[in-house]
Formats: C-alpha cells, structure tokens, sequence
C-alpha cells in the first residue's frame, strides 16, 4: 500500500495495497480505495467514500460523504474492460455523487480543476467537465457529454447524451437540455431555451463593457433578427469579430445536435 506518510487512513477505512494516497490527503472513516487508484496531495475524503479501479485524482480535491467514483459506466454494451476516471485539482464535490468511467476500452471520463458540485447527482461515461464549472444539485450528465469553463448548470438539470454546454454558459433549474448549449448566454424553460446573456457570470469572470456590448450584438443576430443558421454565423464573423465571437461561431459551426433556439 503506497501510501504517503503524512497522508491519514481512518481505522475504519479500507485501502487496497494497489492504490496510490499523496501527501497529507485525509481518508475518513468507512471510505473504501480500490487497487489501481492514485490520489493526488491534500485531499480530504469524509466518510463512506468508495472510490473504484482506475481512478486517478489530482491535488487539492474535497469529497463529502457517500460519494462514488469510478464506478462502471450504465451501458448494457459495457463489457467489464479496463477504463479510466480522471478528475483535476482543486474541486468540490459534495454529497452523494456518482461518476463514472468510460465504457470503451481505454477510453476516460474528464473532470478538470476548480470546480464545484454540489450535491445528488450524476457524471456519466465519457464525460468531460472542463474546470470552474459550477453543477448545482440534482443534476443529471449523459454520456459524452461536454462542459466547458466555468459554465453554470443550475438543480434539477437533465443533459442529454452528447450535448454539449459551453462557457459561461447559465442553465437554470429544472431544464431539460437536448441539444447544443452556446457559450456566454443564459438558458430557461424545460425545453432549453435561450433567454438572453449571462451576465452576472461575464462580469464576474472580467469581461468588460466592450466585450459584453459585443456578445449583446451576437445573441441578436444569432437569435433575434431571424436568420438562417450560417448567415447568423457569418454576419457575426463580419460585424462582431471578438476572441469570444470566434470561440461561438466555433462551437455553432461545431456543433452535431443543434444548438438550442429563443
């Protein structure tokens, strides 16, 4: 059993002489480690934590109780082969979360730094969490499915298999998404619908008022002035013309479901 040290393994938990525990991480009571698992430095597991094989975790990461990582992916076509869960530095993770790990051989589910989730709630196969996200409770993501940087997924949502939510995005509570989510705006209604710009997340994040005028000018011609799709895209191309312009026509042009309407 690798385990550093300075680290601390409650007497009630169980860790497998396969696993990897860095410095000063703190395994609380009743949590159980699997072999071929690596744990990052400064960690803090609460009690009855179950992390699974080939789970590898970074530094600095907090896990609230009941939690369980690694675990197979829900996939009837799932046949027990070697995959990987891969989680960052520095998140959050509060109670009662389960993730799982990729349903083809070899393949990973991501999560990246800095963010925090709050509680009950699902990260399936092949997912990938970029970093500064914020997941509110009761939140459900499919496999394969994408968030970028610091968006913002309120409670109760449900993310559809292979959609993706870009940054700054602001999905609110109990919406149902199913398709592609642009970066920078806000998202309501059951069917997800957009509502306008995020902007108490882009002026949290920095952006100033040029950048916001800019990205005000791009949701009007990508929803309010009915265009067509591409004539939307190249008419923000022509007159916006930003880094976050680019990085919207980008995530539209890229998109394989359709991005969500008004």
């Amino acid at each position: 059993m690798a385990v550093d040290p300075s680290a601390y393994v409650a007497p009630t938990a169980r860790v497998d002489p396969g696993a990897v525990i860095g410095p000063r991480t703190r395994i609380g009571e009743y949590c159980v480690i699997e072999s071929d698992v690596v744990i990052g430095a400064d960690c803090l597991f609460e009690p009855y934590v179950y992390i699974k094989r080939w789970t590898t975790m970074g530094d600095g990461n907090q896990v609230s109780a009941g939690c369980v990582f690694g675990t197979d992916p829900f996939d009837k076509g799932f046949t027990g082969e070697r995959s990987y869960l891969r989680i960052g530095h520095g998140n959050i993770i509060r109670e009662h979360w389960t993730i799982s790990r990729g349903t083809a051989p070899e393949s990973v589910t991501l999560v990246g730094d800095g963010n925090f989730v709050m509680g009950s709630g699902h990260i399936a196969h092949n997912a990938v969490v970029g970093s500064n996200a914020t997941i509110a409770s009761c939140t459900l993501l499919a496999g394969y499915v994408e968030v970028e940087d610091r968006a913002f997924i309120s409670g109760g949502v449900v993310v559809h298999q292979f959609s993706r939510i870009g940054t700054l995005a602001m999905i609110g509570g109990n919406v149902r998404v199913n398709s592609d989510v642009p970066p920078y705006f806000m998202y309501a209604d059951f069917n997800v619908a957009a509502k306008g710009l995020n902007l108490v997340g882009l002026k949290r994040a920095g952006f100033g008022r040029d950048q916001i005028t800019a990205l005000k000018r791009a949701y009007q011609l990508l929803y309010r002035e009915g265009l067509r799709l591409e004539e939307a895209l190249v008419r923000i191309e022509e007159e916006v013309g930003t880094a976050e312009a680019k990085h919207l026509v980008e995530f539209v042009r890229g998109s394989k479901r359709g991005i969500c309407r008004e």
